[in-house]
């Protein structure tokens, strides 16, 4: 545990407020909203219900049972757990979309989550990439494909999730590019692809 400063006070409601969870839920309701309205909204909660609330809920179960030490599961082999359980309930989430003819955008969306999931989980079995800055990476890469390319100048607030996990020691500088790279190219060219 990192001790409390001004500066890990800071980055830990950085980590916090931006962790995965809540860029999953903003991305797709932000999507789903523009551009498709209140059946948009509709489709991307059901998404980040999948996306987001389920995985949480495990995260939390574990952690009560105490199998997870805390809410960002900081021990990289304890995530080779967590990660297969997130793509079955986004796999899911997936299958009853296209099944049911949601809105390709945020289909695609889905899928390209996903698609970022199989390298993460790659790599998590030799070395401890960080999830945070590849989901805000990704989604930032998405929504500026989606909805144009002014959506790049969020890409400042990835660094700064980055800067977060660092000064808590919670990944090495390394670990947070990486993180960026593989949530940029994985999801990125997943929506750009089948969208």
């Amino acid at each position: 545990m990192t001790a409390a400063t001004p500066v890990t006070t800071w980055a830990r409601r950085v980590t916090d407020g931006l962790e995965p969870k809540n860029v999953i839920i903003a991305q797709l309701l932000l999507l789903g909203g523009v551009r498709h309205g209140w059946p948009g909204l509709g489709w991307a909660a059901f998404a980040a219900l999948f996306a987001a609330v389920i995985p949480t809920l495990f995260i939390q179960r574990g952690i009560r049972k105490g199998t997870l030490e805390d809410r960002h599961v900081g021990h990289r082999k304890r995530r080779l757990t967590v990660i297969p359980f997130i793509m079955g309930s986004v796999a899911t989430s997936f299958a009853v979309m296209y099944a049911a003819h949601a809105p390709g955008d945020l289909t695609a969306m889905v899928l390209a989550m996903f698609a970022a999931l199989i390298p993460i989980l790659v790599i998590t079995v030799w070395w401890k990439v960080s999830v945070h800055t590849a989901v805000a990476s990704g989604a930032v890469l998405c929504l500026a494909i989606a909805l144009g390319p002014w959506w790049l100048l969020l890409y400042p607030l990835v660094a700064l999730i980055g800067w977060s996990r660092v000064v808590l020691r919670d990944h090495t500088t390394a670990q947070t590019i990486v993180g960026t790279v593989v949530g940029a190219v994985s999801a990125g060219l997943t929506f750009w692809a089948t969208r």
